[in-house]
């Protein structure tokens, strides 16, 4: 388990706050990490791997023109991914991850770049490169 994961599970737990992660580029592997924490089932709410770009659009709500005009892989697609897991799980925070894998470029990105976002209040975007360094939020 990572530090990071250790202090937002901590965090929520004084805070008495809940979390729910929408995930595409990381696979599930925040809301592992997050899971691994001891005590994290008092604030994780649960998560939505929405791999596939139009599962952003119809269970994450993304605006399907947002997706369409600028791809997958944008600081407003990943704000609404965070707050519709938000909202859909029932969570007073999202988190959301998106970006681009490879092998091959997606949308005019390249490989390793991603965005993430938080949901509540939306503060802010961060991009990072290369893949390892996304992954590194991870654990």
């Amino acid at each position: 388990m990572s530090s990071t994961a250790t202090e937002v599970v901590r965090l929520l737990t004084v805070k008495g706050g809940t979390l729910a992660v929408a995930e595409s580029l990381t696979g599930g592997l925040v809301a592992a990490e997050i899971t691994s924490v001891p005590g994290a089932s008092k604030v994780f709410r649960g998560s939505v791997t929405a791999y596939a770009t139009e599962l952003k659009h119809r269970l994450l709500g993304v605006d399907a023109t947002l997706l369409a005009q600028r791809g997958a892989v944008d600081p407003q697609v990943a704000a609404q991914m965070a707050a519709g897991v938000r909202k859909a799980l029932g969570a007073d925070w999202g988190i959301a991850t998106t970006g681009v894998a490879g092998p091959d470029p997606q949308d005019g990105q390249a490989v390793g770049h991603g965005v993430r976002r938080r949901g509540r209040p939306l503060r802010g975007e961060r991009r990072f490169r290369p893949l390892a360094e996304k992954c590194a939020i991870c654990g």
